[in-house]
């Protein structure tokens, strides 16, 4: 049997007396017994807690003390009581004593390796202390380097926090403004809305009596025209019998010297007639003048209401950009209306041929601008201003289609 095996064995053994209720220094003394008889090894207090699995550090060498005086007192009571000779005893003294020796050296020896394998590990364990100090050093200077940079964030939270103060102060008082300039803008859209309708009630009414002066002007141009017409005829119908009669007078002078006075007379009135005649063409003349004049004093007029209607630069620079960038909408011209043409500027060429120069046509529903050369149109709008911007518009969106 090996010795692991007879270790298996003195375990099951010992296992067997602790459950049968064997006290404690019972097992040690039963293990030391094996150990030492059956094994032939010095009981040690490692040995003896392995096989036990009982004791502390300092009743297992009590136990193993008390093993050894159990030895010593049995050879002593052996020796002592017997009937033997006394040669013998020296002989056996002396073998015990050899013995004895013996095992002190053997006993050294244990001592010596176990002190070695102890200072071994007391070394090895104040290396692992040393490695753990360092460890635990650079764990602080860790744990230090961590607080100061907790610190530095904690400190930068502070900072941040009060940033993110002075930022919802200055947002809540932007949105005031905000809301403040939108309040503005909406009463200034108010009031622009209703001066633009007085504007354009204004303007329909200027358009009424510019329509009804057109008319009037067209009644009397035409008829004066027809005035005119009838005294030139009546003046060529009264003139052309004259020269012919004037005619034959003066052919007949060198013989009819007597018809000369007649016939000075007769052309005397027709003098005076024909001077009749042109000078009611020249009052007929100034009479068109004077409407021609009152027509343009007219349009005068409507050009100083067109400037004084004109919208602010800014509101007009704002609808240039909505109409440039198309965010104009049907209903927005609608609303409009005519008031903003001022703000139409016709191309000087087309954006869609680049060579033709857009023309301005009034039709009888609104506006149309066409381009002669490539026959770009907008199509009849409601006013100068939304014929001028889907002008360009369709231009924009029909050059894009042909790059894509």
């Amino acid at each position: 049997m090996t010795i692991d095996e007879q270790r298996d064995a003195i375990k099951r053994e010992l296992e067997v007396l602790r459950d049968s209720g064997v006290h404690r220094r019972e097992l040690s003394l039963h293990a030391c017994k094996r150990l030492f008889f059956d094994l032939g090894i010095r009981p040690s207090a490692a040995a003896v807690r392995e096989l036990t699995q009982t004791g502390s550090a300092s009743d297992i060498p009590k136990d193993i003390d008390h093993f050894w005086e159990r030895i010593r007192d049995a050879s002593r009571v052996r020796i002592g009581g017997g009937a033997i000779p006394h040669s013998l005893e020296e002989k056996a003294g002396e073998l015990l004593g050899a013995l004895f020796e013996h095992a002190v050296a053997q006993a050294q020896q244990t001592l010596e390796s176990e002190r070695k394998a102890i200072f071994d590990e007391l070394e090895n364990a104040q290396g692992a202390l040393r490695e753990a100090q360092i460890r635990r050093d650079a764990a602080n200077d860790a744990l230090q380097r961590s607080e100061a940079r907790a610190d530095a964030a904690l400190e930068r939270v502070r900072t941040l926090e009060a940033q993110l103060s002075a930022s919802a102060a200055t947002r809540t008082s932007q949105e005031d403004a905000l809301q403040a300039a939108v309040a503005r803008l909406e009463s200034e859209r108010t009031r622009l809305e209703q001066q633009i309708d007085a504007e354009r009630a204004t303007n329909a009414a200027l358009r009424e009596r510019i329509d009804s002066l057109h008319q009037e002007l067209r009644q009397n141009t035409e008829h004066y025209a027809a005035q005119i017409k009838d005294a030139v005829s009546e003046a060529e119908r009264r003139v052309k019998p004259m020269l012919v009669e004037l005619d034959s007078l003066r052919s007949m002078a060198s013989t009819y010297q007597t018809g000369i006075r007649d016939a000075s007379r007769k052309e005397f009135d027709f003098i005076q007639q024909l001077s009749a005649a042109k000078g009611r063409g020249d009052r007929l003349e100034a009479q068109v003048r004077e409407q021609s004049d009152e027509i343009n004093a007219l349009t005068r007029e409507l050009a100083a209401v067109r400037e004084q209607s004109t919208l602010s630069p800014e509101l007009a620079a704002l609808l240039r950009a909505w109409a440039r960038t198309g965010r104009l909408a049907d209903a927005d011209f609608v609303v409009l209306g005519t008031a903003v043409d001022a703000l139409a500027e016709i191309p000087p060429h087309c954006p869609k041929c680049a060579e033709g120069e857009p023309e301005l046509a009034r039709a009888d529903d609104g506006f149309e601008l066409l381009c002669p050369e490539c026959d770009h149109s907008s199509g009849v709008k409601r006013s100068r201003f939304e014929a001028v911007t889907r002008f360009s518009e369709t231009a924009r969106t029909d050059n894009v289609n042909l790059s894509h």
